[in-house]
């Protein structure tokens, strides 16, 4: 398995040994053991799947307090642009944000820690998206930032983004409250 530190601290991506062959193909989309030696010591309590269409952008999404969200992210299917952006206050890299493209093809997971907004945007006609949560879903504790905040400057790489009415109603990242603070 391949493993990269991306610049922002925290973030980690995996690209997972892939065997093939006329089959099709096999690979770990998780081993305890070898995402711990990497640095991912969690534990993992909620799974989740989207399907998306071409053009379609979630987030930005994170919770706070005490449901605060850790999340390892793939895609099963289609190809996504996956971005993370640092929301932790006295961040040296604060508002900054980290893109990869996860696909089928490619196989790679970002994991993304609390302290991050999440989101990604679908780059094929249909995208199925996996992610590994560390702590449940807490609507009371949901936040959003809008995709397309100005300060951000976020290249999703689509035209005529498709876009739900929440996160349109999403704040902006000058809006956003001091939930997480950077420790080095």
């Amino acid at each position: 398995m391949k493993v990269t530190y991306p610049e922002l601290k925290g973030l980690i991506v995996f690209e997972p040994d892939v065997y093939g062959d006329e089959r099709g193909y096999f690979f770990e989309s998780f081993n305890e053991k070898r995402y711990t030696e990497a640095g991912l010591k969690v534990k993992f309590v909620q799974d989740n799947i989207s399907k998306s269409k071409h053009g379609t952008v979630r987030g930005l999404h994170y919770q706070v307090g005490e449901y605060a969200q850790g999340k390892l992210c793939q895609v099963v299917f289609g190809k996504v642009l996956d971005v993370a952006v640092d929301i932790r206050f006295g961040s040296p890299t604060f508002g900054k944000y980290f893109a990869v493209e996860l696909s089928e093809e490619n196989h790679k997971q970002l994991w993304i820690p609390p302290g991050f907004a999440h989101g990604f945007s679908v780059l094929s006609d249909i995208a199925i998206f996996h992610y590994k949560c560390t702590n449940f879903y807490s609507k009371k504790d949901e936040r959003a930032i809008k995709f397309d905040d100005g300060q951000l400057n976020i290249n999703w790489k689509i035209n005529n983004p498709i876009v739900s009415e929440k996160d349109l109603k999403a704040n902006n990242f000058n809006q956003i409250e001091e939930d997480f603070s950077y420790e080095s």
